[in-house]
């Protein structure tokens, strides 16, 4: 199993390659994120813990988010924990996948998919809390159209499109973790605090969505 002798440095230089390049060492948060997630995920390699399991358990958890936010009261205080562990359990698939030398594309297909019904599901729990449906919807279309634009943008460009939106899945992460968290503290006015993340949700999708369409118009001719 020669990726478990992966060093922390030769990790995040890995990971770098299948992420279109990006630096994380030049985010603070992503570097701090990966670094968990390699401590986390170096037993359950030498453990032989399947890559897809992870992905499969992530998925499962955030849906279990929709159900238990919307019993309302203090629950969206227990779906918080929820969208936080599969945030991580998400990215523990991948960090298994690069120590253990199982990197496969179906296993990119796997976690792609499964990334698209979580952000639904965050979307979901928000309407099940009584946001607007039509803004959880907006939310959760444009961030699908956001992720089609981006793999559409690299077949034909046949190079990976190395921009960092604001509206990325980490982001859509914590919205969803911070206002199921307000909402659970502020029980009693969890509809307006669910409106106000539904929109925040959008509105960092909808920006997300113009600064990746500018740099594919810049590159595609």
């Amino acid at each position: 199993m020669p990726g478990a002798r992966l060093n922390k440095g030769e990790y995040l230089s890995r990971w770098s390659e299948l992420h279109e390049g990006i630096n994380p060492e030049a985010v603070p948060f992503v570097r701090w994120w990966l670094g968990v997630a390699y401590a986390i995920g170096r037993p359950l390699a030498a453990a032989r813990v399947a890559p897809i399991a992870l992905t499969m358990v992530g998925m499962l958890l955030a849906v279990a988010v929709v159900p238990v936010a919307g019993l309302g009261d203090r629950w969206p205080l227990l779906a918080t924990v929820l969208v936080v562990v599969s945030g991580l359990v998400d990215n523990l698939d991948g960090t298994v996948a690069v120590l253990s030398d199982r990197v496969t594309c179906f296993g990119a297909l796997g976690d792609a998919v499964c990334d698209r019904v979580a952000d639904t599901a965050y979307a979901v729990a928000f309407w099940a809390m009584g946001a607007p449906v039509w803004l959880c919807l907006l939310w959760a279309g444009v961030s699908f159209l956001a992720e089609y634009a981006r793999a559409r943008g690299q077949v034909l460009l046949r190079a990976p499109v190395d921009v960092v939106t604001v509206g990325e899945r980490p982001t859509r992460v914590v919205i969803a973790a911070l206002f199921l968290a307000a909402a659970g503290v502020l029980s009693g006015r969890a509809g307006d605090v669910a409106t106000v993340g539904a929109a925040a949700g959008a509105g960092t999708a909808v920006v997300g969505l113009f600064q990746l369409v500018v740099v594919l118009r810049q590159r595609l001719r």
